[in-house]
């Protein structure tokens, strides 16, 4: 089982560590913008939307690696004081009823927005904006998938944890 964990949790590193790219593009291509702006006084709307695209992908492909690595936000008033095999329960009932719930309703609600996007080949709304409005709309998708399967990484590090501390108590610290 640990392997499979391994395995799981590689595909959230390197989603997360494909994604730190595009904060890299953010700021050049924010660079060249304010340039063109304001030395040669050119504007252009497709680089700005860019902007919105890497900045949007940054968040919803990111979104596994910051839970792999516990970058959310959470109100931890009791747990940080918990054992181990509390804050495992605390984890594995989160995953299960509250992660897995939540990514599944996202896939559900915006499956069918996607999908219509990806039939009229959705652009831009603006002139000499990007024509790939459809591919923006699919990381609706992609996001709960790739928290899904860092979710079951969790849930499966989560029973590891219960199932060791319980043939072993001693353990729980």
């Amino acid at each position: 089982m640990k392997n499979l964990i391994t395995k799981i949790e590689n595909v959230s590193e390197l989603t997360g560590q494909f994604t730190a790219w595009f904060t890299l593009f953010i700021v050049l291509i924010t660079f060249i913008v304010v340039i063109l702006r304001y030395v040669f006084d050119i504007g252009s709307i497709a680089l700005q939307e860019s902007i919105t695209y890497f900045h949007a992908f940054v968040f919803m492909l990111g979104a596994a690696y910051t839970l792999k690595h516990e970058g959310h936000v959470r109100v931890d008033i009791f747990y940080r004081k918990m054992s181990k095999i509390k804050k495992a329960w605390v984890d594995l009932l989160g995953t299960l009823f509250l992660l897995f719930p939540v990514c599944l309703f996202i896939l559900y609600s915006s499956w069918e927005y996607v999908i219509t996007s990806w039939r009229l080949h959705e652009g831009s709304a603006e002139a000499g904006g990007l024509a790939y409005v459809y591919i923006l709309k699919t990381t609706l998708i992609i996001m709960p998938l790739l928290i899904l399967i860092q979710g079951i990484a969790i849930a499966l590090k989560n029973l590891l944890l219960i199932k060791i501390n319980s043939t072993n108590p001693a353990q729980d610290s």
